[in-house]
């Protein structure tokens, strides 16, 4: 998959997660509210979350907190990409028979995501925060719970004049746990199943159903296998009350709330969530690298 132009892989890695964020980000929106909530303001399912956030409208609601994500997301997706593409053909320089080596892509895959980690921090506390404060209010309990921020601005000042410019990196390790490995497994899955439908020749269609359905299926393996730190980055960046001590002490009272299954909250809308920005992301990403390998 990588291009033998790095530069390549930076910009189709762009543009690609921009794409796949555009589409995914109300099922993040969703996602979040169902993991941010706490005792004695639950919603009742997913359906009620989506028709609360629903009633704030596309920019207040499903929308909240795109703004930086999405600023920043070209540098990150161009990031990881060019990153993965550049370690992929450092690993392989000794395979002269050219052969798909799927620990090197695994290996690759956990270097890119290592590598996006500085830029996306402080993206995803910011928009961790917009999300999880559209308003489900149950006898006044979001009125004295917590600030509301009403933009990313407002929020990033509070966040430094609190915490300082290492604040923003609040979550931070709850992030590596989840990025690290689960880039290594999108990709290795990602290339496998792509490679074993080209080679029986599954839905063909010039790749673009091969990518779509290959990239859609990476990305609810990856999320699948990072679920739990996904709840406890989510309760602990929402946190502008410091009742959680740290990561640990954030999990450690997850648990007595709700035992084991509430570290899998929102797992549905995550997976398909993930389903939907992976195949665009990876669908994206694979043809314009196609397309600026032909013409570039």
């Amino acid at each position: 998959m990588p291009s033998d132009k790095i530069i390549h892989d930076y910009i189709a890695g762009a543009v690609g997660g921009s794409a796949g964020l555009i589409v995914g980000h109300p099922f993040d929106t969703t996602k979040v509210q169902l993991q941010t909530q706490h005792c004695g303001h639950k919603y009742r399912g997913t359906l009620e979350a989506i028709k609360n956030i629903s009633s704030f409208g596309m920019v207040r609601g499903f929308y909240r907190g795109l703004s930086w994500p999405l600023l920043s997301l070209g540098v990150v997706n161009s990031v990881f990409f060019g990153v993965y593409g550049h370690t992929l053909k450092l690993l392989d320089s000794n395979n002269s028979k050219r052969k798909c080596n799927y620990l090197n892509i695994f290996i690759a895959g956990c270097v890119g995501g290592s590598a996006q980690l500085v830029f996306v921090v402080p993206a995803d506390f910011i928009k961790t925060a917009l999300q999880s404060q559209i308003p489900h209010d149950v006898d006044g309990f979001d009125k004295v719970r917590r600030p509301y921020f009403k933009g990313p601005i407002q929020c990033a000042r509070v966040i430094y004049q609190e915490r300082g410019f290492l604040g923003f990196y609040k979550g931070g390790l709850a992030m590596t746990y989840r990025e690290v490995p689960s880039y290594g497994i999108y990709c290795f899955t990602y290339e496998f199943l792509r490679a074993k439908m080209h080679e029986h020749k599954v839905l063909a269609n010039n790749g673009v159903v091969a990518s779509l359905i290959a990239g859609g299926l990476a990305g609810c393996c990856n999320w699948a296998s990072v679920i739990p730190f996904d709840v406890i980055k989510h309760r602990y960046q929402a946190d502008f009350t410091r009742q959680y001590r740290g990561f640990v002490h954030c999990a450690q009272m997850l648990y007595r709330e709700g035992g084991v299954r509430i570290f899998y909250t929102g797992c549905l809308v995550t997976c398909l969530r993930a389903f939907t920005v992976n195949a665009v992301t990876f669908t994206v990403y694979t043809h314009l690298l196609k397309h600026l390998e032909l013409h570039y």
